[in-house]
């Protein structure tokens, strides 16, 4: 078998989530729980990941490559990244992102036998409610279904985003191609637009490519929760989320998994 060692992808991180809703994103909060500042969306720390399987497989990953990731560290803002990748026989990818010395992030990606998508007539769709309820085992009970507002990709939305996190592939520009680091952002949405959240953490996600979303797509979701459970304190959540194009093609299917309640939260009531 060939095993190859991709050049690493170096980034300097971003906390593109300074100003949102989600404190652990915000340095003081952080800190309270025991972080050393605001962390980096883990959603972004995937988009650093995503450059890999882009580099060996091209628009094909975007298209029909599975890929996960899991977070195991935390990222901080301004400090340097260093993505590796390990091909095994030019057909796997073995990731894994180092931040300060540390394995922040590990997934893997490769090509899968074509798939046919989910169909969507069966799946419910529904839109955020005008009164989100607080995050609890209620709220996000097994089977629970969410939307998100309908999202339109629009050019500079997509540049910015390369921007904030430095990616140089060219093939988005040129074919004028979503990233796949929003399309898990729509998972993020799936949680925020649908129940209040305190501080909470991306913990990882499993991935499959259906096709690849464009410029000038309204992006939507349908959710469900699959599991709410306790883990070493932690309260969490898994969603089950098809992202859509136009409100009839399916995207991505994403297993999204979040440190809803953190045990700090738990310890101080």
């Amino acid at each position: 078998m060939t095993v190859l060692r991709l050049a690493p992808h170096e980034v300097k991180a971003v906390n593109t989530a300074i100003a949102s809703e989600n404190k652990i994103h915000d340095d003081a909060v952080a800190r309270r729980f025991g972080f050393a500042g605001g962390l980096v969306p883990g959603v972004e720390v995937y988009a650093y990941m995503t450059h890999m399987p882009v580099e060996i497989f091209g628009r094909d990953w975007l298209e029909r490559g599975y890929g996960e990731c899991r977070f195991t560290k935390p990222v901080y803002d301004g400090h340097s990244v260093s993505v590796t990748a390990i091909s095994s026989g030019g057909t796997s990818l073995d990731i894994e992102v180092r931040s300060d010395g540390f394995v922040c992030a590990s997934g893997k990606a490769y090509l899968p036998p074509a798939e046919s998508p989910p169909s969507l007539i069966s799946i419910a769709r529904n839109s955020p409610p005008p009164n989100r309820p607080p995050a609890d085992e209620r709220s996000l009970a097994p089977g629970t279904a969410f939307g998100i507002l309908p999202f339109l990709l629009t050019a500079d939305y997509a540049a910015e985003y390369l921007r904030e996190i430095q990616e140089t592939h060219r093939l988005y520009a040129r074919e004028q191609l979503c990233h796949p680091g929003i399309i898990l952002r729509l998972c993020n949405w799936a949680l925020a637009q649908n129940v209040v959240l305190g501080p909470w953490i991306h913990t990882g996600s499993q991935v499959q490519n259906f096709s690849a979303a464009q410029i000038g797509d309204e992006l939507s979701v349908a959710a469900h929760v699959v599991q709410n459970y306790e883990r070493k304190g932690h309260r969490l959540v898994d969603l089950d989320v098809i992202a859509v194009s136009n409100g009839q093609r399916p995207i991505a299917r994403i297993l999204h998994t979040a440190i809803y309640r953190p045990r700090q939260i738990e310890e101080t009531r």
